[in-house]
């Protein structure tokens, strides 16, 4: 069983606008944006709007919506970063490596040879992440 949601964590701040973040697009129901701690070059996370802890309680239209964006945003990483793929992950409860309680998936350009960086708890730099968000928002057109 999965606790109840917490609407203090940080990306229900991004969504009420209490926290900034690098926006790459919105719909109706979702939202990707930068992730501030990036193991690759690109890599952006997509967010349901409605409240969701994780998978483990999502609703099927908001899932469905985040995987229609998380498709996007793929295709628009491959694009940005001339990527040789792309790798989707989504976390869900400590257990499961889950860190922030919002239903969160990453999407990570990737190319042949290399390895994801570590995940080090540093914010990369602003630059470089809004250097980065503007490649991906060019992609999406």
């Amino acid at each position: 069983m999965t606790q109840p949601y917490d609407d203090q964590n940080v990306f229900a701040k991004i969504l009420r606008g209490e926290m900034p973040c690098f926006r790459l697009y919105e719909d109706a129901d979702t939202l990707a944006f930068m992730d501030i701690m990036p193991r690759a070059d690109g890599h952006c996370l997509v967010i349901p709007k409605k409240a969701a802890r994780n998978i483990l309680d999502v609703d099927a239209d908001s899932m469905a919506a985040v995987m229609r964006t998380v498709q996007k945003l793929s295709h628009a990483v491959m694009t940005a970063f001339a990527a040789d793929g792309v790798t989707i992950q989504q976390f869900n409860e400590s257990a499961g490596g889950q860190v922030v309680f919002h239903l969160h998936v990453h999407v990570l350009p990737r190319h042949a040879g290399v390895s994801l960086r570590p995940h080090t708890g540093e914010m990369a730099d602003k630059a470089v992440l809004e250097a980065n968000a503007q490649k991906i928002r060019d992609a999406l057109g």
